[in-house]
């Protein structure tokens, strides 16, 4: 016979008490979560007390609710069902313009990368500098803070110093709030990442989401260009977020 799968006593546990308190219309004790779940009442506390400190539940004066971990965990899988529609997007878009295609978020006030798509014959930029100290070198992230307000955008220049990557770089935050305000519909780096390569980005918009879809290739591809692709793609990936929110 097959032996069954190991499996672990405390996590079972704890996802018992998330199940019961995300059941509920209220406010849960936890000598009622102790009671519904079947477990003693010092064993409950010790849960909860790390589900609290992990962000997995909040305790109110009435009890306990979910906490804004489970709605980040929400968020993240509502973003994986959704992917499988727009990678084919991305793919479209990689095999039109004949460069590595690019989505990234906003998200949790930091600038993510979320999906590439590429070939071998395509390759993606190799990201030697994070996507977060580099969004004033990106074009992706160029356009991301150009959707930004004016405070959300201050607080991360605060934190992410212009960076000298390349001779190209802006790394005067007077210029690059300039050239934020004039980027229009389309923004480029060219070579200011990484000398040799060149990106397009154009702006995600749906409700609650700030995003960019973006193509690398070649700098010297980039002036034979037409950016009504990446518009294109930009749009229907908008159109899925829309029907996501």
């Amino acid at each position: 016979m097959a032996a069954g799968p190991t499996l672990i006593g405390s996590v079972q546990r704890a996802l018992h008490l998330l199940d019961a308190v995300g059941a509920s219309e209220r406010p849960v004790t936890a000598k009622a979560l102790a009671r519904g779940v079947g477990l003693p009442l010092p064993t409950t506390y010790h849960l909860l007390r790390t589900l609290l400190h992990e962000g997995y539940l909040r305790k109110l004066d009435d009890g306990y609710v979910l906490g804004e971990q489970v709605g980040a965990l929400r968020k993240h899988n509502s973003l994986h069902a959704l992917l499988p529609k727009i990678r084919p997007v991305l793919r479209a878009l990689r095999d039109e313009v004949r460069g590595a295609a690019y989505l990234s978020l906003y998200s949790g006030g930091e600038i993510k990368l979320i999906d590439i798509v590429d070939a071998p014959e395509l390759p993606a930029v190799d990201l030697w500098v994070g996507v977060q100290e580099a969004a004033h070198a990106t074009a992706f992230g160029k356009c991301i803070l150009s959707c930004l307000d004016p405070e959300a955008r201050r607080d991360h220049l605060s934190r992410y110093r212009l960076a000298d990557l390349t001779p190209h770089t802006i790394t005067d935050t007077r210029v690059l709030e300039q050239r934020l305000a004039e980027g229009g519909a389309v923004f480029n780096d060219r070579e200011e990442y990484l000398l040799g390569t060149a990106c397009l980005a154009t702006p995600v918009r749906a409700p609650g989401v700030v995003g960019a879809v973006a193509i690398s290739l070649p700098a010297r591809r980039l002036p034979a260009v037409e950016p009504v692709s990446l518009e294109r793609a930009s749009r229907r990936v908008s159109r899925a977020f829309a029907l996501l929110s």
